[in-house]
């Protein structure tokens, strides 16, 4: 289970390194609405979450005392070097731990704000709260590059010649499943 949500947590990753790869320093801080969050707030909450979750998961709450989870969402101006050392950071955070976690550790029960969770619960809980996430991020930065955004995923009307050329393709196996 840990090697199949490291993959999926690095495929949300990228898809967010990608996004900001396209975008420029200032529109990391645009919003369409003077109530929404930025690019640049959604990095802050994500990593501020990743190192409060996955920091010390056995033996301290998830929500540490030390987070300040409001500040999070209180515009603040970094460079796009600082946001992206944050988002850097959150991840380390996440995958370290990951990386650290053996079978026997999934059924092990962690605490976030204290209600309790086994450790592949609270792995499946926070790939879906990233999922959610980067989809926000990257949904922005389409807004703000319009037709100049290259699309991430299959481009709408490619899908038929998308597909042919998968098909066409040598069946691949996963290490696991050779």
């Amino acid at each position: 289970m840990t090697e199949s949500a490291i993959k999926q947590f690095k495929s949300y990753k990228s898809l967010g390194d990608k996004t900001f790869a396209a975008l420029n320093e200032d529109e990391f801080y645009f919003t369409h609405n003077p109530d929404d969050n930025s690019i640049a707030t959604i990095i802050k909450h994500m990593s501020g979450n990743m190192i409060s979750r996955w920091t010390n998961i056995f033996t301290e709450d998830g929500e540490k005392s030390w987070r300040n989870r409001d500040a999070e969402f209180v515009p603040e101006v970094l460079s796009k070097t600082e946001l992206l050392e944050k988002w850097e950071k959150g991840w380390q955070t996440l995958f370290t731990t990951l990386e650290s976690l053996d079978e026997s550790d999934l059924t092990k029960i962690i605490y976030i704000r204290n209600e309790a969770h086994t450790v592949e619960d609270a792995i499946l809980r926070q790939l879906c709260h990233y999922a959610y996430h980067v989809g926000q991020i990257v949904f922005i930065g389409k807004m703000i590059k319009g037709k100049n955004w290259v699309s991430l995923s299959i481009p709408k009307g490619t899908s038929e010649q998308f597909n042919q050329q998968k098909i066409s393709e040598e069946k691949k196996k996963d290490d696991r499943h050779s």
